[in-house]
């Protein structure tokens, strides 16, 4: 064919790929093909819309380095992140539900000891207390899982956003009991990075770029599903509009400030300080 319309162009470009290989790539190529042309033709876009479009996804490969990934913080704040996790986790009876990973997420974490802390001395925050435990969904305890951890810090920049180096994250391994506890500080609400081309957008849609605090997890044990979940802070203003649709109410728990001295030298913080105790729940392995 050399003579094309809206209608039969798609049929041409599906064609040319009608004798790929593999059959989930023709899968996956032919429906991208089919709902990219049909979303070309619903809002059909001046030459000018169509580079605007074609710099965004420039800018946002340019944004990308072995620290940030704005690809992952645009599927997140368009709400794409959380499609993709509610096909691939679902949501298990009596199991911890999963949420975003986010884009800061480092490989390789310094090992924190049952009881250390993942921040460094002298980081501003509320000192806080997490305790808890990793159980099958038997309830049966998962002894030495493991359990990466990271969250902002109280000026709402992870610390790859800065050059001071590793803070607040950590590895951690739960005892033969699968249970598990740290020092941090209490989460708060922050900005998703707001100088790329993902910025732009949210401000062009008049959404604000806030996500409600919260502490990151990947829980891994053997012969289950490893888990991406957060810990949300309870009564933060975001959590109705965080920025990225992470949120899930099972997820939200209270941070209890704790006055007692003696509760305090037991953590070995100062009081007062805060405490949170949360009991992760793991499917099994597919």
């Amino acid at each position: 064919m050399r003579e094309f319309n809206e209608q039969t162009l798609t049929d041409a470009v599906i064609q040319r790929v009608a004798n790929t290989p593999d059959p989930r790539l023709k899968e996956v190529m032919t429906s991208l093909i089919r709902h990219l042309h049909g979303f070309v033709r619903e809002t059909r876009p001046t030459w000018d819309e169509w580079m605007a479009g074609i710099q965004f996804l420039t800018q946002t490969g340019k944004m990308c380095d072995d620290k940030r990934q704005e690809f992952i913080l645009a599927s997140d704040t368009l709400g794409v992140s959380m499609l993709v996790d509610f096909i691939n986790y679902g949501k298990h009876a009596k199991a911890t539900e999963s949420t975003v990973m986010g884009p800061f997420f480092v490989e390789g974490a310094p090992d924190v000891p049952l009881g250390g802390s993942i921040a460094r001395p002298g980081t501003a925050g509320r000192t806080c207390i997490v305790t808890g435990s990793v159980k099958s969904a038997e309830g049966r305890a998962l002894g030495g899982a493991t359990l990466d951890v990271w969250e902002g810090g109280d000026d709402g920049f992870y610390d790859v956003q800065k050059p001071e180096g590793t803070n607040l994250r950590g590895r951690i391994r739960a005892d033969g009991e699968g249970k598990f506890w740290f020092r941090s500080i209490v989460p708060v609400s922050y900005p998703v990075p707001t100088d790329g081309p993902v910025g732009k957008m949210l401000e062009a849609t008049g959404r604000h770029p806030m996500r409600p605090g919260h502490l990151h997890f990947i829980i891994d044990a053997p012969g289950h599903r490893r888990l991406v979940t957060h810990l949300f802070t309870k009564g933060d203003r975001y959590l109705d509009s965080d920025a990225v649709f992470g949120v899930k109410e099972s997820l939200i728990v209270d941070f209890k400030k704790i006055d007692s001295r003696a509760e305090a030298e037991k953590y070995r913080v100062e009081a007062p300080f805060y405490k949170v105790d949360y009991d992760f729940v793991l499917v099994p392995a597919r």
